[in-house]
């Protein structure tokens, strides 16, 4: 069960209030009979007086109520298991979140810039599957294979370099990783996509890229940053030094990029200011072999809010016929009191 509009269960908050508000109401009535005389006396000479229809007509109209939040907030129900079948293929985003990234040659920053780059491949993404690596000195799967792109989208939003304490660029480690997060579908093109600076490589990623190449698997870097450099911001207006004192100025890293890329038999990109970075890497996952992709989602739910609102209606006309039938109980007591 699910609610397409829950922010209206926020109302339920006023029924407790009711039902205070209810309670208070009963006891200053009390209060007030009281200080007028014997109240079974003013029962018999009020006739129309009932406790019993001011409490049902209030407890019928609190169900109600509740009822109509429900149907304001649309309930649903019974959703369906279905297998979708798209024809793609396979991508796998590895994402160097060291330190490094944060440099301010490219704008926003380097992590930033690659963020939006990401989200922008998600996008163009409905047919094919996705999955992404975090790495710096380690790396990790934030979200393995899927084509829930809005969870790809809310895990993206969420990264950071202090998602992994061990500083590096451990680009090996990623590569390997990432060739182990594959679906086993032979037929479908598989891409790995490397995106780092290559600011303290680590070495081991051109083998790493060899094998997972002789696997049928290509490996494609994106280089992000520039040949002149940026800072390292560490708070503020304040920048990353070392240890004589010196602003530190990272580097892109385009020898080493180009090389893995060519061991793994994909092609490098320089990842600027621009949106051309997109364009390519759009054109390169497009050359590959695309096969039938089966993924099971839930759909077609249910909105149950129609029964709901008959429930509500049915409780309505059984508090108006129960006003009717008391106020009929309370003319007939008239009458015998008169007679």
């Amino acid at each position: 069960m699910r609610f397409a509009n829950p922010e209206y269960l926020y109302l339920l908050i006023l029924l407790p209030i009711a039902v205070l508000l209810f309670i208070y109401s009963n006891y200053r009535r009390n209060i007030d009979l009281k200080s007028y005389g014997d109240p079974q006396l003013l029962k018999a000479l009020i006739p129309s007086f009932s406790s019993l229809r001011g409490k049902l007509t209030f407890w019928f109209l609190l169900a109600a109520m509740t009822l109509t939040v429900l149907v304001l907030a649309r309930p649903q129900f019974g959703a369906n298991k279905e297998t979708i079948t798209t024809r793609g293929v396979e991508v796998v985003v590895a994402l160097d979140i060291s330190n490094s990234m944060l440099a301010d040659d490219i704008t926003p920053n380097r992590l930033e810039k690659a963020k939006r780059l990401i989200s922008r491949i998600i996008n163009k993404s409905d047919e094919n599957k996705v999955a992404l690596i975090v790495f710096a000195g380690d790396a990790f799967v934030q979200l393995p294979i899927t084509n829930d792109f809005i969870s790809a989208k809310m895990f993206l939003e969420s990264i950071s370099p202090k998602l992994i304490e061990r500083q590096g660029t451990d680009i090996g480690a990623a590569i390997n990783l990432a060739a182990k997060s594959f679906t086993p579908n032979e037929k479908v093109g598989k891409a790995i996509i490397i995106i780092t600076d290559g600011e303290n490589h680590e070495g081991g990623a051109e083998e790493a890229a060899r094998l997972a190449a002789e696997k049928g698997m290509n490996v494609f870097v994106l280089g992000v940053g520039t040949e002149k450099g940026g800072r390292i911001p560490v708070s503020g207006n304040e920048y990353l030094r070392d240890s004589d004192g010196y602003v530190v100025v990272t580097k892109l890293n385009e020898e080493m990029a180009r090389s893995i890329a060519e061991a793994g038999k994909g092609v490098y990109i320089t990842v600027d200011n621009t949106n051309n970075a997109q364009t390519i890497i759009d054109n390169e996952l497009d050359k590959l072999a695309k096969d039938d992709i089966k993924t099971e989602v839930y759909t077609k739910y249910r909105e149950q809010f129609m029964a709901i609102a008959a429930i509500v209606f049915i409780l309505l006309v059984c508090e108006i016929v129960l006003n009717v039938i008391l106020e009929a109980v309370s003319i007939s007591r008239r009458k015998k009191n008169r007679s």
